[in-house]
């Protein structure tokens, strides 16, 4: 093994200028993360230097056989932290030949929304908080509960330490140190409320680039969990009863609510996102019904509320960005397996240019 740990750990820039590039992109399930790698002749820093790609998109339930290659376009590029080196970690987005993005690319969509001047003008910033769970492989349990049993009630896990109460910290770490080699602007991390159950944060993030870098995070974590041979669960409610759910809180502000005066245009934006709660809900991620029940520090999926500092409404305000009158505030909404590309770019639009 310690030859082929002294393999993996080659370091290419001894010998060539050649770099690996494993590109990445979205499957058809609109959660399940595809790669492969090519060879490249030497470094790459911008995205638009890189060549498209194609795959077999009849084999990822993205095109029919009879037609099935689907054409991987470049849009951000990360340094790899497992090859290291000058070697790099490419998101991409699908499209077809002709060029029009498959339907399942909700990138193209989240890049046009964006790069609306009105939209840009606000310098829209997120902070995603994801929620996620580690299980055992082979019995899709979570790690560190007994076989067909329940650990005790929640209450001791939540940031906790110990043997007892702490279960992957080695995997989360690993994660945490990879997404800051890698240039993601990961800002911390904790273990959550249901013992497995972990969540790490992305941001600030601008437009855009919020949603590739919660992708690649997502990426890097499914990486080190297959090394560590655990299981990553995205699922909103992965355990029924009285466990909390997961999910992905996104904290986000624009220029004019981080300005003086600030607090009136948050409440402005609030106002308009409860008149799309439907909407905003449907895009939320599935199964987030399971999740959103009015307990375990939801808001109920059905009404729409608001609050300071209240982590049972839909869209939480801070006591800092109420003092200040201006900030920040927190979409609770969104379940742990939402889109960042949908999310993020549907609460720009909703509070930003949408006209009641």
């Amino acid at each position: 093994m310690s030859l082929l740990n002294d393999l993996i750990n080659i370091n290419l820039s001894d010998t060539t200028e050649k770099i690996i590039a494993e590109y990445i992109w979205i499957g058809g399930s609109g959660m399940d993360l595809r790669s492969k790698a090519r060879t490249l002749p030497g470094p790459v820093t911008d995205p638009a230097k890189l060549p498209k790609w194609n795959y077999d998109g009849s084999s990822t339930g993205q095109a029919p056989g009879e037609d099935s290659e689907v054409i991987l376009y470049p849009q951000a590029i990360f340094k790899d932290p497992f090859r290291k080196g000058n070697n790099i970690l490419v998101m991409c987005d699908a499209y077809t030949p002709a060029g029009e993005p498959i339907p399942t690319n909700k990138r193209f969509n989240a890049a046009k929304i964006f790069s609306n001047p009105a939209i840009a003008a606000e310098e829209p910033w997120y902070g995603i908080e994801q929620e996620y769970t580690l299980l055992q492989k082979d019995i899709n349990w979570p790690l560190g509960w007994p076989v067909g049993g329940f650990p005790g009630p929640q209450g001791p896990y939540y940031c906790g330490v110990g043997a007892d109460k702490s279960f992957g910290r080695d995997i989360v770490d690993s994660h945490y140190k990879a997404c800051l080699y890698a240039g993601i602007n990961i800002s911390g991390i904790n273990g959550e409320v249901m013992p497995g159950q972990w969540e790490f944060q992305v941001g600030p993030a601008i437009g855009i680039s919020a949603g590739d870098e919660v992708w690649v995070a997502r990426y890097i974590l499914e990486r080190i969990a297959e090394i560590a041979g655990v299981v990553v669960s995205f699922d909103p409610k992965p355990i029924p009863g009285d466990w909390n759910g997961a999910g992905a809180h996104t904290n986000y502000s624009t220029k004019s609510m981080r300005n003086d005066g600030g607090f009136a245009v948050i409440k402005k934006a609030i106002e308009k996102l409860g008149l799309r709660h439907k909407e905003h809900i449907a895009a939320y991620g599935e199964g987030n019904e399971r999740r959103l029940t009015g307990r375990h520090e939801t808001a109920d999926i059905n009404t729409f509320s608001w609050g300071v500092a209240n982590r049972g409404a839909s869209v939480r305000v801070g006591r800092d960005t109420e003092k200040d009158g201006k900030g920040y505030f927190e979409d609770r909404r969104p379940a742990s397996n939402m889109d960042p590309y949908v999310v993020t770019s549907m609460i720009a639009e909703t509070t930003i240019t949408w006209k009641p």
